[in-house]
């Protein structure tokens, strides 16, 4: 039986100085074929009330990230409803694949959406803080964003836009 997703395509471009790293897509965007679909989903509106993007976008959009020298890809291509299943092997093919990208693109920047996917990529425990971090990937800054996904409870959306704000920043640096 086949199945009713669609892959998605990393929204990437040569000019690409923010590289926004997600941890997999979610059911609703494999299903639609788009980044950051699902409906409370809040990445679209906080690209655009941070000031990383001039124009208010949808996951539709995705592909327009690079006009705005931003990129977009996913640590894991498989989709599913949580981070539960995903499995230790996935991880690992994942960021082989985001090494060989980062230092194809030489982003200026990598922003890792998420806590626990930063966590999984720099195996680091305990508190992280949201924004810039120390050290690079393969030279680029890396910046840890909230995940802005309607489930994550742990962040406020003022955090959240903070964070956003955060990386508008550095990203200007």
């Amino acid at each position: 039986m086949p199945t009713p997703f669609k892959p998605l395509r990393d929204a990437i471009a040569p000019t690409t100085r923010v590289l926004l790293v997600g941890i997999n897509p979610g059911i609703r965007s494999a299903t639609t074929g788009h980044h950051f679909a699902g409906y409370s989903n809040r990445f679209w509106k906080l690209l655009y009330e941070s000031g990383l993007t001039n124009e208010f976008l949808t996951a539709e959009d995705d592909a327009r990230l690079p006009e705005w020298n931003l990129g977009l890809t996913n640590l894991i291509r498989r989709p599913t409803p949580g981070v539960n299943t995903l499995r230790p092997d996935e991880y690992v093919a994942g960021l082989r694949i985001l090494r060989r990208k980062v230092q194809r693109l030489k982003p200026d920047v990598v922003a890792f959406i998420g806590v626990s996917l930063y966590r999984a990529i720099a195996g680091v425990k305990g508190a992280i803080p949201l924004g810039l971090q120390p050290g690079t990937f393969h030279g680029a800054r890396i910046v840890v964003l909230p995940n802005p996904s309607g489930r994550n409870a742990h962040f406020s959306y003022q955090e959240m836009l903070d964070a956003f704000r955060a990386l508008k920043r550095v990203a200007a640096e």
